[in-house]
This record gives C-alpha cells, structure tokens and sequence, in this order.
C-alpha cells in the first residue's frame, strides 16, 4: 500500500548521506521551511532539467527562508558526478533502499509511457518551520515545476 501525505501531515523524518557520505537528516532543518524533492535517476534528461530549475532559483528560494534538498535511489558517488557536472549547491541526498521514498509515498506504481510500472514518482514536498507539510505534489513534471512551485508558494 502507498502512503500518500497531505499537507498538515507530520513530515517523515530521515537521515541520508549525501553526495559525499556525510549524514543529513530532516532535523538540521528544524524552524526553518524546507523543499524535498524525489527524482528518479541523477544525469536523466528530466531530473537535468528539474535539479537546474531549483539551483537556478537557489536564491530566490533561501531570501525566502525556504531551503532545498533532493533525493533519490542513486549512489553517493553518482550523485557527486551530478552535483559537479551541473554545478549543483544544495544537498543530494541517496536513498538506495528506498525507505525515505516509501516513506513519503513517492515511490510505488506509476503509469511511464502507457504501462504500469514500480519506481520513482517525481514528487515535492514543502516541510514547514514546524516540521508538517505545507504541500505535497505527487507526480510532478520536471519542466516547469520550480517555477510553478514558487508561484504555489508566493514567491512569484
């Protein structure tokens, strides 16, 4: 069974290690808002695209108090290649097992290209200061969704 968050929900805590194997957990965000984001598979086209969107919009964002983490199944190593190869500078944290995705409901059955398959459903959640979903986006396109995500939040 597939969880599905709503905002107002307590936000799932985790500790991952990110690009480098240092530890990053939900709690380092306490009192502060906090995009997560899940894509599927780093050096993607649509994860490219998406990971850019959010660095290029990185400031706009933190004047905003809100910081940004993205997650996904890939290994620590390949995510340092993403990070560097796209000039990344917010965390990439790796979930291999998967736990964290369950976790939030962003992994499960999807629909890609017509078939029903298992993996990755791009999705964005906003934790607020005080640690409950502000939003939860479920299966998400890659382009434009940090612009529409700024807009959701009145960032324009």
């Amino acid at each position: 069974m597939t969880v599905t968050l709503q905002p107002g929900d307590p936000a799932p805590a985790f500790t991952l290690p990110d690009a480098d194997g240092h530890p990053v957990s939900l709690a380092d965000y306490a009192g502060r808002r906090l995009v997560v984001y899940f894509y599927p598979a780093a050096m993607t086209p649509g994860c490219t695209t998406q990971a850019c969107d959010f660095r290029d919009s990185l400031s706009a964002l933190a004047a905003a108090g809100v910081d940004v983490v993205g997650i996904s199944p890939d290994a620590p190593a390949k995510l340092a290649k993403f990070r560097d190869k796209e000039g990344l500078t917010f965390p990439l944290l790796s979930d291999e097992d998967r736990s964290v995705l369950e976790a939030y409901g962003a992994y499960g059955e999807k629909k890609l290209y017509g078939k029903t398959v298992v993996g990755v459903k791009r999705s964005t959640f906003v934790v607020g200061a005080d640690g409950r979903l502000e939003l939860a986006q479920y299966n998400v396109k890659a382009t434009g969704h940090v612009a529409k995500l700024r807009r959701d939040l009145g960032l324009g």
